[in-house]
C-alpha cells in the first residue's frame, strides 16, 4: 500500500480528500440525473405512444384496403383518430380528438377498433 502512495507520490490524506471530492461530484451528478429523468418520464406520458391501425375497404365489392383509420393516443388515452376514405376519384381525410379515450365526434367503427388496438397493445401483439 505504502509503494502505491509512493508511486503517485500522494499522501494517503489527499487521496482520500480527493476521494471524497470526488464522490460529492457523483452525488451531484447523481441527483441532476434524476431530476431529468423525472422531467422525461413525464414528458414521455404526453407523447403519442400508442398507436391502432386498422386499413379497410368501403366499398366491400370492389378495390382493396387503401382506406385507413389510425389512432394516436399518449398515457392518459388523449391524442386523435385519423382516417382516409379512399375513392375511386378522390380521397377524404379527417381528424378527430380525443381526450381520455372519448371523442366528442361520432366515431366509425373503423375508428373506434384504431382506438381499441392502440389502447390494448398486449392484447393486439397476440392476435
Amino acid at each position: 500500500m505504502i509503494s502505491f502512495f509512493n508511486q503517485n507520490k500522494k499522501s494517503p490524506a489527499a487521496v482520500s480528500k480527493e476521494s471524497v471530492k470526488r464522490i460529492e461530484q457523483l452525488e451531484k451528478k447523481v441527483l441532476e440525473l434524476s431530476t431529468r429523468l423525472e422531467k422525461l418520464q413525464l414528458g414521455m406520458k404526453k407523447a403519442l405512444v400508442k398507436v391502432g391501425v386498422v386499413r379497410f375497404n368501403p366499398f366491400h365489392e370492389t378495390g382493396g384496403d387503401q382506406s385507413f383509420a389510425i389512432a394516436l393516443l399518449d398515457e392518459y388515452n388523449t391524442g386523435f383518430v385519423l382516417m382516409s376514405h379512399y375513392m375511386k376519384d378522390h380521397n377524404r381525410v379527417y381528424a378527430k380528438p380525443v381526450v381520455k379515450g372519448v371523442s366528442e365526434y361520432m366515431l366509425s367503427e373503423e375508428e373506434k377498433e384504431a382506438m381499441r388496438k392502440a389502447m390494448n397493445p398486449v392484447r393486439n401483439s397476440q392476435e
